[in-house]
């Protein structure tokens, strides 16, 4: 069974799971809708399943008390997805995410249960104050009593396996987030007057300060061009964006793209730009889809001082990283970068997207499932 709170369709990492599972088991996928993947069993559950008010007032007087078991089960979501699973027996669970890992504990009646922690969830949200106040202990509660009891755990960067080790005791394997492979070549640079053309993708939201990109671009030559390829998240902050970069010639806004197209979209740029500042621990230590698909399009990479992805650009010299998350930082870091030094970087990315695929985590992924199959 492959449990996950997310829309199962849309969710790349918990498709990757199901697709490669489902090539030697009979699968049952558990979420919101149903898979990517056709060929398996699924149990939808519906992401409308809400408390009343007065429930609502009952859960925020349980956080507060501390009573945070009843909390968990008295959640209408969770109760409808136990009630779902009533008598289905499966040999191992796969829990995506905190939330569904006491139900998997729950329902696996002798099964094994492998957790997947998609992101360090003591402090997901620590720079919103009510998340703070309200849920931090909850959250930490959930992690403290529940992941000492799974069978194994994988995470998606080293920074939060260690975090995750700390608190618990348990080592996950790092499965990365890298999407499968692109069998595209480098778009190789002539010297000639065209632009370098830099590109961002991905979700709109504002506590990704996705302006301070734009306003990179305020320092930086004319060589420079920057395309931002955004799904809206924030209400209204893809506005803001837009107004911020008001009639910049070297600012363009393109329109969404299907995932598994990105890359072939990717391979017509340059440089995939970055900069996350870290408002929170996850942000700190984030290794996102966008940096694979980066790597996957071809591209030379220009990221802040985040320390996974940091690591692996200088690792694999793939480009550059700047000395801090300022705009000025960045444009002074994308300053030095010519038509020559941009198709070094672009062959480097060619040399690892192998190795930073889905298909090369396939294996790890595979070997932890069959450690606690007995296989």
């Amino acid at each position: 069974m492959v449990l996950s709170f997310s829309p199962l369709e849309k969710d790349p990492r918990v498709n990757r799971q199901i697709r490669f599972l489902s090539e030697s088991y009979e699968i049952i996928a558990v979420g919101y809708g149903k898979p990517a993947e056709k060929n398996v069993t699924s149990i939808s559950v519906a992401p409308q399943s809400a408390n009343s008010m007065v429930g609502k007032i009952r859960g925020v007087l349980r956080l507060l008390a501390g009573r945070f078991e009843s909390y968990y089960w008295s959640n209408a979501k969770i109760l409808e997805t136990l009630d779902r699973l009533a008598g289905i027996r499966v040999d191992l669970i796969i829990a995506n995410d905190i939330e569904s890992l006491p139900l998997a504990i729950r329902v696996a009646r002798g099964a094994r249960v492998i957790f997947d922690a998609h992101e360090y969830s003591p402090r997901e949200f620590e720079e919103a104050l009510l998340w703070r106040f309200f849920f931090r202990k909850y959250i930490c509660y959930l992690c403290n009593t529940y992941i000492p009891r799974v069978d194994g755990m994988m995470t998606v960067c080293q920074g939060i396996a260690d975090a995750y080790e700390a608190d618990t005791g348990l080592r996950p394997v790092v499965v990365t987030n890298a999407p499968y492979y692109a069998d595209l070549q480098p778009g190789l640079k002539g010297n000639d007057t065209r632009p370098i053309r830099m590109v961002h993708h991905g979700i709109a939201n504002a506590s990704r300060k996705i302006e301070n990109m734009i306003r990179m671009m305020e320092h930086m030559d004319p060589r420079f061009d920057l395309s931002l390829i955004l799904v809206d998240s924030t209400p209204g902050y893809l506005n803001r964006l837009k107004a911020l970069a008001g009639n910049r010639s070297n600012v363009k806004f393109l329109p969404p793209v299907p995932m598994p197209e990105l890359p072939k979209i990717l391979n017509e740029f340059d440089v995939g730009l970055f900069i996350l500042e870290p408002v929170n621990f996850n942000y700190l230590h984030a290794l996102p889809n966008k940096f694979f698909e980066f790597i996957q399009g071809r591209l030379a990479v220009a990221v802040g001082p985040s320390p996974e992805m940091a690591r692996i650009v200088r690792e694999h010299d793939l480009g550059v990283v700047a000395g801090d998350f300022s705009p000025e930082a960045m444009a002074r870091c994308l300053g030095v970068l010519d038509h020559e030094k941009i198709n070094y970087h672009k062959r480097q990315s060619h040399k690892v997207a192998r190795l930073m695929s889905a298909e090369h985590n396939r294996g790890i992924f595979l070997d932890l499932v069959r450690r606690f199959l007995g296989e």
